[in-house]
């Protein structure tokens, strides 16, 4: 039976509030110290998560055959970071976490307000920080709502390729390491997201994949490997977004809809962006109704 674990995201910039290292004091007790270190994008509960899926990985390390590991890989300048965008009234950029929207027409996008559940548009009016990549965005905007998943959220930089918040949360990262050195295997390290023009939630494929990009594209090759296995433990951050993404493009792309039911969500090693909830929530359901099992860490091929 081949046994797949694919953990999606499990970086510092989601996972760590705040990094401590241990310091010897003169007295010999042994305290926390802050590095300066924290999550720009932490995921309530991440943390724990990943702890038990290390604990786990521990535990049943011989009778995985294959990991799988996502990593969210962007830089400075992206469609979803402030400094894609400026205020067309003051130059500003917009804060993190704001929504935008194309005006019903197509012709100009604006912030959109979502703290009535709805989406209502405002009259603040965001353009690119480059004239030339205007009409591209709007073209995506159209392109992202068509879609149906989730509206444009300026997010706060995270997972800047080769910064500490990038890197794999130390406690699963020295799991893994262990695991490749007694099974004399490797990681499959999955990269996605560099991509400046689109969002890349998914560890299969951008929310809107660009022609000029295979990197933005289906990644078979993933895909073909997955349908492979017997089963497929998922887990990881966060389970609103990324998570949800990957397994929901997994389960459409797989060649024959029952190999939904080889996946697994391990619900005590994922969870929710505060607030997005709803998201999850839908996701189980949608998932479940398909054939997905779940489990948890402890329970897994005990």
């Amino acid at each position: 039976m081949k046994i797949h674990l694919l953990i999606v995201d499990p970086q510092n910039d989601f996972c760590v509030a705040e990094e401590t290292v241990p310091y010897t004091l003169p007295n010999g007790d042994v305290a926390q110290v802050p590095t300066g270190n924290k999550g720009s994008l932490v995921v309530p509960g991440a943390l724990e998560d990943m702890q038990r899926t290390a604990a786990m990985i521990r535990r049943i390390g011989p009778k995985l055959d294959e990991i799988h590991v996502t990593m969210d890989s962007h830089q400075m300048v992206q469609i979803e970071r402030p400094a894609w965008w400026k205020n067309s009234l003051d130059g500003s950029q917009p804060a993190p976490f704001t929504v935008l929207g194309l005006t019903s027409d197509g012709k100009r996008i604006v912030a959109v307000d979502m703290s009535s559940g709805s989406p209502v548009l405002t009259d603040q009016e965001f353009t690119t920080f480059a004239p030339s990549l205007l009409d591209d965005a709007k073209t995506y905007l159209k392109a992202l709502a068509d879609g149906g998943r989730y509206p444009h959220v300026v997010w706060p930089n995270h997972c800047v390729v080769g910064k500490w918040g990038w890197g794999i949360v130390p406690v699963l990262a020295d799991a893994l390491y262990e695991w490749e050195v007694q099974e004399k295997a490797r990681i499959n390290i999955v990269p996605k997201g560099n991509n400046p023009n689109t969002e890349h939630f998914s560890g299969v494929k951008a929310e809107v994949p660009r022609a000029d990009d295979p990197s933005t594209q289906v990644n078979t090759g993933l895909i073909q490997t997955l349908e492979e296995a017997d089963m497929i433990a998922v887990a990881g951050e966060a389970l609103s977004h990324c998570v949800a993404n990957t397994v929901k493009d997994i389960a459409d792309l797989f060649s024959d809809p029952k190999y939904v039911e080889k996946l697994v969500l391990l619900t005590d090693a994922s969870s929710n962006v505060g607030g997005f909830d709803f998201l999850g929530d839908a996701f189980m359901k949608d998932l479940l109704a398909k054939g997905m099992k779940t489990s948890t860490t402890t329970d897994f091929l005990a």
